[in-house]
């Protein structure tokens, strides 16, 4: 049995000596540091568990290192990734849905080391083997064009979201990760990793823990990766290797699994599409079918190309156990409508609306009408300008 490691921000100053070792002999590109602050002011008008407004937010801090220029490592992306988050409760306290109004809700108030990850290159950079803390959904399952919408099942799939005993390796608890990735032409990818089956330590949820052992099993995930100029197309199929109790009959055992795919890409010069859907088992998961679309268009006045307008749904099916079990209705909905202006180079600005239709299929809860503003200011530094 591994012991428990804890991590905390200190970590991160593993890596400072690296950082100063050739910056001032070489220091074009050799790092780049991202911070972005995400603001959401949000309210339940109508329906869900009770009005109410509520303002969540999240700082992210990113610290990438090329290994080649700052420390004459060939081939090698060294990568730290810190949150904060206010740990504010949106949809859990007012609206009661599954799929969760805004994809900063992070339920408890933490400062995480979030990634701390070392990539290196083969084969002509082909080959890519990285380890570390991980983010799952940074390569497997993201939809690059639904990233403009708030509502969290248009990050990771609400079938997949809600898996395991802590959830996958997302935000915003991560767990350690060996994770392979291979070009085999310039339009498919092949892409797999192995993950710690239980991130963080659900019993300290604040802390940023790595515990292996202790019957957590593995995540393991593959997905083949095909785009064109135009359009892109994703398939994955993901496992868990524990066991989890069924829901009818409370017996343990194996075979915690589902499948994804998903399309995207550009209809015209300015319209964006993508439909995702995702199953999972429904002996062991309350949503056993999943369904997002969505539709951006982007420079809707001449004068501002940079701003985007969306609408998209995401809908969620509750497996027929969960249906036995509880007194669950059948499905979930959510539209959501949305505007991104960019104010500035650091500064945007988005309002959203979402209606949710059975907030959480659950019959004692009417329909809710969300009303929000999200505000992102952003800054970046590279070494090389």
């Amino acid at each position: 049995m591994l012991q428990r490691l804890h991590l905390s921000m200190p970590f991160a100053s593993f890596f400072l000596p690296f950082i100063a070792v050739d910056l001032h002999a070489e220091e074009s590109d050799a790092l780049s540091v991202n911070a972005v602050y995400t603001a959401d002011l949000l309210s339940n008008l109508d329906g869900g568990i009770e009005t109410g407004t509520r303002y969540l937010d999240n700082l992210d801090l990113q610290l990438e290192i090329d290994g080649e220029k700052a420390l004459r490592w060939s081939n090698a992306t060294l990568f730290v990734h810190a949150l904060y988050n206010n740990g504010t409760r949106f949809s859990e306290t007012l609206v009661g849905d599954a799929h969760i109004v805004s994809n900063i809700e992070a339920g408890v108030s933490a400062i995480r080391l979030y990634e701390a990850w070392i990539d290196q290159r083969f084969w002509h950079d082909r080959l890519s083997v990285r380890t570390g803390l991980y983010d799952l959904n940074s390569e497997f399952d993201a939809v690059e064009t639904a990233a403009l919408f708030i509502n969290s099942a248009h990050g990771i799939g609400t079938e997949f979201g809600q898996t395991g005993v802590n959830g996958p390796s997302i935000f915003p608890v991560t767990s350690i990760a060996f994770r392979a990735s291979v070009q085999l032409s310039d339009a498919w990818t092949l892409r797999a990793v192995l993950l710690d089956g239980i991130p963080g330590d659900p019993n300290h949820p604040k802390r940023t823990a790595v515990k292996l052992g202790n019957g957590d099993g593995a995540l393991i995930v593959g997905e083949v990766d095909y785009h064109s100029d135009r359009w892109r197309i994703i398939g994955g199929h993901w496992r868990y290797t524990s066991r989890f109790d069924d829901i009818v009959t409370g017996v343990r055992h194996n075979g915690n699994t589902g499948f994804y795919a998903a399309v995207e890409g550009q209809a015209t010069s300015q319209l964006s599409l993508f439909l995702r859907g995702g199953i999972a088992r429904d002996d062991f998961n309350m949503v056993d079918r999943y369904i997002g679309s969505g539709a951006i268009y982007s420079g809707v006045f001449a004068a501002r190309p940079d701003d985007q307008i969306g609408v998209a749904l995401a809908w969620a099916r509750t497996g027929k156990p969960y249906r036995q079990t509880t007194v669950a209705d059948d499905d979930e909905l959510t539209i959501e409508l949305t505007y991104r202006a960019k104010v500035s180079d650091f500064l945007a600005i988005q309002p959203d609306f979402q209606y949710v239709i059975n907030p959480g299929a659950d019959p004692t809860l009417k329909n809710a009408f969300v009303a929000g503003l999200r505000i992102e200011l952003s800054w970046g530094y590279n070494s090389g300008g």
